[in-house]
């Protein structure tokens, strides 16, 4: 393709339309290595085609179209390419282990591989709703999606949320150490309590969501992480709730954006925390004000927003339609409408999120 010019540097268009043509396949590779155990199978023995074929129980003739197509991505590394294509012994680099296979560390990323295709299979659906203004919602795209969004975001919730970022937030690592009660807005599968009740072993996990299929799988999963006893998860929608102050702390990860009706539910959270009590907002990292063109943390998340946290957040009617690109003075509007006299960012330093201590009025 002819490099043509351009101000800045900026690549030609077609330059890069085709890069990200190719980040796609590439990302439909990584999404079919991760389904098929390619990875683990690779991750402590290298192995030719014909044996990840037998170790996985899959066609070797697939496996060696795709492990060629991994060596020359540069996703894994093979020992001799003049040997004949049956003879190559291809190897997992020990770096890319905690991004491809080991799914408790914070840098793990396969689950970004099945979220861009499962929200990407959903285009021609997107493009009707797009021309309607109807929604799209997690439940109708499928259980991938959730099962995906949570896999993505669990080693954040089991590691670095309780043994970083919460000790260097003074009142929430105090309350949680002291066996507060906490309410835990927009669960999901789980992880977000999980973790909490893992970390501190004296506090009380309620957490809260719309989706049910959700919440069984989080049952499973605080069984398994030996917590169920100090965790429970109730099918709820928090804005229609009227209890008041019997929370210490009421948290709400990455789902603000998602509601239809923002107000309404950080309302409820207001009422649900006790006085002198915290209530956390934790939501995307985006840029303070639209600049465009944006960084790739922006690019990424308008990404998200068109194939999924828009549609999703239009799909119940009326609809603050907000987006994944809530920015703070977009979420300061919601909780000042919500009756919170401030809202705080708090000095959580984090690639992807933005930390909110919202002020009870």
């Amino acid at each position: 393709m002819t490099d043509i010019p351009t101000r800045n540097g900026t690549p030609p268009l077609g330059d890069r339309l085709l890069a990200a043509v190719i980040g796609a396949f590439e990302t439909a590779a990584v999404d079919l290595g991760d389904r098929l155990g390619w990875y683990r199978a690779l991750a402590d023995t290298p192995a030719t085609a014909p044996q990840l074929a037998v170790r996985t129980d899959t066609h070797p003739r697939y496996v060696r179209e795709w492990l060629e197509q991994q060596a020359v991505a540069g996703f894994l590394t093979g020992d001799d390419v003049s040997k004949a294509p049956d003879e190559r012994r291809y190897t997992l680099p020990d770096e890319h282990r905690a991004v491809l296979v080991d799914d408790d560390d914070p840098g793990y990323a396969a689950p970004l591989a099945r979220l861009a295709m499962t929200f990407t299979r959903n285009v021609p659906r997107l493009a009707e709703v797009y021309r309607t203004g109807r929604g799209l919602s997690w439940a109708e795209m499928g259980p991938e999606a959730r099962e995906g969004q949570a896999a993505a975001n669990r080693p954040f919730f089991i590691g670095p949320l309780v043994t970083e970022v919460f000790p260097a937030l003074p009142e929430v690592d105090a309350v949680l150490r002291a066996g507060g009660r906490v309410a835990d807005v927009g669960c999901g599968l789980g992880w977000s309590s999980i973790g909490m009740a893992a970390g501190y072993p004296e506090a009380r996990i309620d957490g809260f969501d719309v989706d049910g299929p959700s919440l069984e799988q989080a049952r499973r999963n605080a069984i398994a992480a030996g917590v169920a006893d100090r965790v429970s998860f109730s099918l709820a929608d928090v804005g229609e709730r009227t209890g008041a102050g019997e929370y210490d702390l009421v948290t709400a990860f990455e789902c603000v954006h998602d509601l239809p009706d923002p107000v309404a539910v950080l309302s409820a959270m207001r009422a649900m925390v006790r006085p002198g009590g915290t209530v956390l907002v934790v939501d995307e990292r985006v840029a303070e004000v639209f600049t465009a063109p944006g960084d790739e943390v922006e690019r990424l998340m308008y990404g998200y927003s068109l194939t999924c946290c828009l549609p999703d957040g239009m799909s119940v009617q009326p609809s603050a339609a907000t987006g994944t690109v809530m920015r703070p003075a977009t979420l300061a509007g919601y909780a000042r409408a919500a009756g919170f006299a401030d809202v705080e960012v708090l000095p959580v330093d984090h690639d992807f999120f933005r930390f909110y201590r919202l002020v009870a009025g």
